[in-house]
């Protein structure tokens, strides 16, 4: 990725459909458990959930920008092409945890999981008292990682999924 490519995807992610639609969906489901229970419920309290989910999301995506340029790793997400659920399943979840470097060679994206983890303890400082313990960071990452894998399945098979539907 040039310097350019690389700052034009940066800046597309932080505000494109995707991480409006899933901050919005993780607070949905934080107003659901309610968590954490000093934010109460109502829609103000929706309204700090959705801050605080975006919030994650931009400082993820500024340190796994800053990370990714230094370390020269390019985490994009390209379809498989190949056939097979278990195999593209699989190719998914590899994808979001490698990323590709200039040589075309792949390894651990240090990036995307340094800048999870980063978003997921630097959130902790403006959780409520309950919240901000280093478990709920962990519990923060592994979720976010989660989704990301989530995510990348969904953009393996969406292709498909669309072309099924539009021939009925």
């Amino acid at each position: 990725m040039t310097r350019s490519e690389r700052f034009a995807n940066y800046t597309t992610q932080l505000v494109d459909p995707a991480s409006i639609l899933s901050s919005a969906a993780s607070a949905g489901i934080r107003q659901a458990t309610n968590s954490p229970k000093e934010w109460g419920g109502g829609a103000e309290a929706y309204g700090y959930r959705i801050g605080s989910a975006f919030a994650q999301h931009v400082i993820q995506n500024t340190l796994m920008y800053g990370s990714s340029s230094a370390l020269h790793e390019d985490n994009r997400y390209f379809a498989s092409g190949q056939s097979g659920f278990f195999r593209r399943t699989k190719y998914a979840i590899r994808g979001t945890l490698l990323a590709r470097h200039d040589n075309g060679s792949q390894s651990l994206s240090f990036s995307r999981i340094g800048g999870t983890a980063g978003a997921a303890f630097i959130s902790r400082i403006w959780q409520p008292r309950s919240a901000t313990t280093a478990g709920d960071g962990a519990v923060s990452f592994g979720i976010s990682m989660g989704s990301q894998i989530g995510f990348n399945i969904v953009r393996e098979f969406l292709p498909d999924l669309k072309r099924h539907f539009h021939k009925k």
